[in-house]
């Protein structure tokens, strides 16, 4: 266990005197029994997932970007022409969620279906010229985001844990 998170918990007894994990909560003094929650990766990336995401809100409220329409104007600058289905197969977004997201994002003027010329029935995704401009400034606040989780983490624990989830990527 790292110093961090041995600062952060104690081990303490309960009535039957089996050893449990106290973290402290912000309630005061009270003490939220995690017990072996703690130790759950999956729990412990959802309760980072969250701080990420406050964070990345943060950071970019200014220009008022989530980090999912991010990711999508991201992967349309990136690969201009794609389907919707694409994308949405790519960013593991389900398709009606990426349509709500592309429907705000065309009607900020960021993005613009073009019909395809391969298949009528589907759509091309483009970033207009504001898109393009705008996923600029919006990239530059990312990269203060990503500094503050440099910050919060240690740059070489952010680079190891990037490598460690790039196999869900």
């Amino acid at each position: 266990m790292s110093n961090r998170i041995a600062a952060s918990r104690r081990i303490s007894a309960d009535a039957n005197g089996t050893e449990r994990d106290r973290t402290r909560a912000d309630q005061g003094d009270r003490e939220i029994i995690l017990d072996g929650l703690a130790d759950h990766a999956g729990y412990a990336v959802r309760r980072f997932q969250l701080w990420i995401f406050q964070d990345f809100v943060k950071t970019l409220a200014e220009v008022d970007i989530t980090p999912s329409q991010y990711s999508v104007l991201t992967v349309i600058g990136a690969n201009a022409g794609l389907s919707q289905m694409a994308v949405a197969k790519r960013l593991g977004i389900e398709r009606a969620r990426l349509v709500h997201l592309l429907d705000s994002l065309e009607h900020r003027k960021l993005v613009k279906r073009v019909q395809s010329v391969s298949d009528r029935r589907s759509h091309a995704l483009h970033l207009t010229s504001h898109g393009q401009t705008s996923l600029q400034r919006f990239k530059k606040l990312a990269a203060e985001h990503e500094r503050h989780v440099a910050e919060k983490i240690g740059k070489k624990n952010r680079e190891q844990l990037i490598e460690i989830l790039s196999v869900f990527t």
